[in-house]
């Protein structure tokens, strides 16, 4: 069975982005594992206890059984297993290891934590989990308001890599039920790069009408990519918006590098990064 990982830091954002993974899980019928990495022995109790109503824990290990005390009963795979992992050492590695040797179908985590207990992971690590995990990582901040995933955006900048999350989407997409918006974004004028995008969005439509899944297309011009798909995520109310990592660094490409981390960091929407490997 297919497992989806969860960085906990026990930060609103991490305990957010479990709630996610949660709905996530019963949609795509997966397990569902937590994971939170020390850097050393010592545990400082974390402050965050809404969720227990004021208990008192004092391991990590307590916390997680409470989690899942908490969570069990919203957890609905016939058959499924929603367990947690501890490890020591470098935050992001032991992150990307656990869903590398875990075999991972997902990790979902906070986009951003807190300070004030082991540097709360999420925050300094979430872009690096991004970058190295060999499969795709959902980033989530607590401003979400909801779980479920009923609208998901997918940009189309000019990039060869752009197309490689059309698979991944549609199987989110058909497990959830999802509608998707094809959305081409482009800073130039130039006919031969508007054609391509547009080419791309085709191709994308006719991936996703195969599978009967509902289709919206449309195509932006503006200043900054990055900024033209998340205003277009605002208009229609995305729950999810779909990119690449690690992409090739073209003048055309926008979606890379620094362009992925600014979705991740400047999103209130969620956020899918598929890796160029992937």
């Amino acid at each position: 069975m297919k497992r989806i990982l969860v960085p906990v830091d026990f930060s609103g954002d991490s305990l957010k982005a479990l709630k996610f993974a949660l709905n996530l899980a019963n949609h795509l019928g997966t397990d569902l594992r937590m994971i939170h990495v020390k850097k050393s022995k010592k545990f400082e109790i974390p402050f965050h206890f809404n969720e227990f109503e004021d208990q008192i824990v004092h391991t990590v290990q307590e916390y997680f059984e409470k989690l899942i005390e908490l969570h069990s009963p919203a957890y609905q795979v016939e058959n499924g297993v929603f367990d947690f992992k501890i490890r020591t050492g470098s935050v992001y590695r032991e992150i990307v290891n656990q869903a590398k040797y875990g075999d991972s179908y997902l990790i979902v985590m906070g986009a951003f934590g807190a300070s004030g207990f082991e540097e709360f992971f999420i925050g300094s690590n979430a872009f690096k989990v991004v970058s190295n995990a060999s499969c795709p990582v959902i980033t989530v901040r607590e401003e979400l308001s909801k779980s479920e995933v009923g609208t998901i955006l997918m940009p189309f900048d000019a990039s060869n890599e752009t197309r490689k999350k059309i698979p991944y989407v549609a199987e989110l997409a058909e497990a959830c039920k999802a509608k998707v918006h094809v959305l081409g974004v482009h800073e130039s004028s130039d006919a031969a790069i508007v054609g391509k995008i547009e080419h791309y969005m085709r191709q994308a439509e006719e991936y996703l009408n195969e599978k009967n899944i509902e289709v919206v297309k449309d195509i932006r011009k503006g200043d900054n990519n990055t900024t033209t798909a998340l205003e277009y995520a605002r208009e229609i109310n995305a729950d999810l918006i779909a990119i690449m990592t690690e992409q090739a660094e073209t003048t055309f490409s926008m979606f890379f590098g620094s362009y992925a981390e600014q979705m991740v960091n400047k999103s209130e929407v969620p956020i899918l990064s598929v890796p160029n490997w992937k």
